[in-house]
C-alpha cells in the first residue's frame, strides 16, 4: 500500500472565496457555525468578501485552520488517513489536530490566540529570496546582527527575518533573481517576537496535549514523533524558531513516504516539495471539488 503524507499550507496561502463551496455541506457548515462562537468573527464573510482582513494574520491564521482541517475532515470521512502528517508554520496546528493531538475546537483556541499574539507583535519585517548564492546568505546573515534564516523552503527559496535595517542589508548584500519583502506585520519566526512567544507559552501549557495517532514531523525538528510531550515542546518554539521545510521535504522519502497530498488553498507546499524530492506523487486538494469522490453533488 503507497504510504501518504499529508501536509498544510500556512499564511501566503489564502485567497478570497477559499472554503466557499463547503458551505453545501452539512458537517462543514456545523464547523464555520462552531468557529464564529469561539472567534467572535464570521469566517465565511471574510472569505466571501473581505480580502484586506483575509490578509491580516488576526484574521488569516485562524480561517486557515477551519478551511484546512474541515477539507482533511471530510477527507477522513471518505475513509483516506495519511501515515504522517506536516504542516508549515500555521499549518502545522491542523496536522497536529488530525493526528489526534488535541480537539479540534482546542486546536481552534491555540490558533486564535497565537494569530492575536503574532498580529501585535509589531517591528521588524520578513523577506522571501529566490535563487541565490547559499553560502553568500549564510555569511551574510552571520555577519548581521539581528536578522536570521526563518524558512528554509528549499535550496532555491527562503525567507529571511529581523530588524528592517538588518532585512534590507542583507537584501542588498545578498544576489538573489528576486528578493520580495513579504506583507506581514512583524519579524515571525525570530527572537525579536519572543515576548509574544512567552505569552503563547502560558496559553500552550493549558491545552492539553494526546500522543498522536500519527508521526508528525515538527517545523523546528523535522523527526518523527508521537509523543505529545515532543510535540508540545516543539510548537512551544515554534513562533521564534526556523521553519524547516526542505529538510521536511527530504524526510519524506527517507520514511517511506510515496504520495504526499497538500490539503488547503494554493500549491506552494507541493512546489516545494517537488523541488527538493522530485519523486514524490503529489496531489492538491484545495476545496470540496477537489476531494477524491467529491461530497458536491453534480449541477
Amino acid at each position: 500500500m503507497t504510504k501518504t503524507a499529508w501536509v498544510f499550507p500556512g499564511q501566503g496561502s489564502q485567497t478570497l472565496g477559499m472554503g466557499m463551496d463547503l458551505l453545501d455541506i452539512p458537517a462543514a457548515k456545523d464547523k464555520f457555525a462552531q468557529a464564529e462562537e469561539i472567534l467572535g468573527w464570521s469566517v465565511i464573510e471574510i472569505c466571501q468578501n473581505e480580502e484586506e482582513k483575509l490578509s491580516q494574520t488576526l484574521y488569516t491564521q485562524p480561517i486557515l485552520y477551519v478551511v484546512e482541517s474541515i477539507l482533511a475532515d471530510l477527507l477522513r470521512e471518505q475513509g483516506h488517513q495519511p501515515d504522517l502528517v506536516a504542516g508549515h508554520s500555521l499549518g502545522e496546528y491542523t496536522a497536529l489536530y488530525i493526528a489526534g493531538v488535541f480537539e479540534w475546537s482546542a486546536g481552534l483556541y491555540l490558533v486564535k490566540r497565537r494569530a492575536e499574539l503574532m498580529d501585535s507583535a509589531s517591528g521588524g519585517m520578513m523577506a522571501a529570496l529566490i535563487n541565490f548564492d547559499p553560502e553568500q546568505l549564510e555569511k551574510v546573515i552571520f555577519q548581521t546582527p539581528d536578522v536570521v534564516l526563518a524558512n528554509d523552503n528549499s535550496s532555491v527559496q527562503v525567507v529571511i527575518s529581523g530588524t528592517t535595517a538588518a532585512v534590507q542589508a542583507v537584501m542588498t548584500q545578498v544576489k538573489a533573481k528576486r528578493a520580495i519583502p513579504l506583507k506581514v506585520s512583524g519579524a515571525f519566526h525570530s527572537h525579536l517576537i519572543a515576548p509574544a512567544a512567552a505569552e503563547f507559552q502560558d496559553i500552550l501549557e493549558s491545552v492539553e496535549f494526546q500522543p498522536a495517532i500519527v508521526p508528525v514531523l515538527s517545523n523546528v525538528e523535522p523527526i518523527p514523533s508521537i509523543d505529545a510531550e515532543i510535540l508540545k515542546e516543539r510548537l512551544n518554539q515554534q513562533m521564534t524558531g526556523s521553519v524547516r521545510w526542505r529538510e521536511i521535504s527530504l524526510q519524506l522519502p527517507a520514511n517511506g513516504i510515496q504520495r504526499v497530498v497538500e490539503i488547503g488553498p494554493g500549491k506552494v507546499l507541493t512546489g516545494l516539495i517537488k523541488r527538493n524530492s522530485p519523486d514524490l506523487i503529489l496531489e492538491n486538494i484545495q476545496s470540496a471539488a477537489h476531494l477524491p469522490d467529491s461530497v458536491l453533488s453534480p449541477e
